[in-house]
């Protein structure tokens, strides 16, 4: 019984991967305006050139797909039931139409803010929240922070071919790598939504990758920061030990290790745009993704590299969850220094790496 999940799973994952290619090469192939970035306004990214953002659109389409697959393959626990799911849903749901709209219309930044808030008190209010400190309070308000802050930090990653869609990638593979080392892969209810976002991924790097023919977008950054934010709380934030309890300090490296990038990447802007008196909110090319160009790194370099980084910490994530059975004092200095290396490295690069003559303009 077993083995034929685990086949029906791999044949839906593999029939997500083609469907999000046809259907990705079908909205590139009717696009006209909807989702064109870069003709006009603000909005800077690291390509000169207008392509079609209408990534995000493929992504939300499987993911309902996905949600009608479970009804048929998934497990026995039933939809309606489960707040936690209904939560995801709505709050995806949520987000993929202010980015939509964005895309479209380049909406204001306070509605945009206020709808990422929205969507954190609809999954907090669904029961996905962070468990980390003593107090209730703390605990939702850090909810809040997290999920509004992924949402963003997704955003401004995306401002290069292929990173964001590479990053999503791994994170949702630890998820996965986890629930099946586990043992959950019959029961859990999540592994469908994982496989399916993790298939339109996958199928949409094919035009993501550099040089790139589609963008994601806000439609696509948005829908996918709620997604990986109420993923990285059920299985990052909220992880057990082998005992079946949480413990702070564990459920802390884990979460930041899976998402060492868009941390690291977010910080690092925040802190040198403070640094020189500008806005952090203000965009612009000098995320560590741009740094790493001005070093000499074509593109494609720039995704491999900060891809391994993410695939490496992948590893000490599933190692902390599934392996490490006595947490202690020597684990958080291991992996708070590989945490501090890599952030010291980036920010070193984000200081001193300057604009060559045939940097972008």
């Amino acid at each position: 019984m077993e083995h034929t999940r685990i086949l029906t799973y791999g044949f839906f994952f593999i029939a997500t991967i083609v469907f999000s290619v046809l259907l990705n090469g079908l909205l590139l192939k009717f696009s006209q305006t909807l989702g064109i970035r870069n003709a006009k306004g603000p909005f800077i990214r690291w390509s000169e050139e207008s392509k079609p953002s209408l990534g995000g659109i493929s992504f939300y389409v499987i993911f309902l797909l996905s949600i009608i697959g479970y009804s048929f393959i998934g497990s026995e626990s039933p939809i309606m039931g489960n707040h936690q799911f209904l939560g995801i849903v709505m709050a995806c749901s949520v987000a993929f139409l202010m980015g939509l709209a964005d895309d479209a219309y380049n909406t204001k930044p306070l509605l945009k803010f206020l709808v990422q808030v929205i969507c954190s008190f609809i999954l907090i209010l669904s029961g996905i929240v962070i468990h980390i400190f003593p107090w209730l309070w703390a605990d939702y308000l850090f909810t809040v922070f997290w999920i509004v802050g992924l949402m963003n930090s997704l955003n401004m990653l995306d401002n290069m071919d292929a990173i964001t869609t590479c990053i999503s990638i791994t994170i949702i593979s630890a998820a996965l790598l986890i629930i099946f080392l586990d043992h959950q892969i019959r029961t859990n209810m999540h592994v469908l939504l994982l496989l399916g976002i993790l298939g339109s991924l996958t199928g949409f790097l094919y035009y993501n990758w550099h040089p790139s023919k589609l963008f994601m977008g806000d439609t696509g950054s948005q829908f996918l920061g709620v997604f990986l934010a109420s993923i990285g709380v059920l299985y990052f934030w909220n992880s057990s030990d082998s005992h079946g309890q949480q413990v702070q300090s564990k459920q802390f490296f884990v979460s930041i290790l899976t998402f060492i990038i868009p941390i690291c990447d977010t910080t690092a802007v925040v802190i040198n745009r403070i640094s020189r008196g500008k806005s952090p909110f203000i965009g612009g090319r000098d995320h560590t993704t741009h740094h790493l160009s001005y070093l000499g790194l074509s593109d494609r370099q720039v995704s491999i590299s900060l891809t391994g980084i993410s695939l490496f910490s992948m590893v000490f994530t599933v190692l902390i969850i599934c392996f490490i059975k006595d947490w202690g004092y020597i684990h958080m200095v291991i992996f708070g220094l590989y945490f501090l290396l890599v952030f010291s490295l980036l920010l070193y690069i984000t200081k001193t790496s300057k604009p060559g003559p045939n940097a972008h303009k």
